[in-house]
């Protein structure tokens, strides 16, 4: 993986879901399913991405900052 932004989005069953964006570096590939089992392995069920999304890159301003507010407007 390349870099991951973590946000919570809104869900019917959970009303906000985790869900985890992954940019994968050009010679990678993985499964969502795979990177939820790893996660398992590391963090609280509660905190498990209930979802992954792959995506190219991820929303930053003009100082390099990560923009969440942008992953959650563009995917909600």
């Amino acid at each position: 993986m390349s870099e991951v932004a973590v946000v919570g989005l809104p869900d019917d069953k959970w009303i906000e879901a985790v869900t985890a964006f992954v940019v994968l570096r050009p010679d990678q590939s993985v499964e969502a399913a795979e990177l939820i089992a790893h996660a398992r392995q590391h963090l609280a069920p509660y905190k498990l991405p209930k979802q992954v999304q792959f995506v190219d890159t991820l929303p930053r301003n003009t100082a390099g900052k990560l923009l969440k507010r942008e992953l959650r407007r563009q995917y909600a």
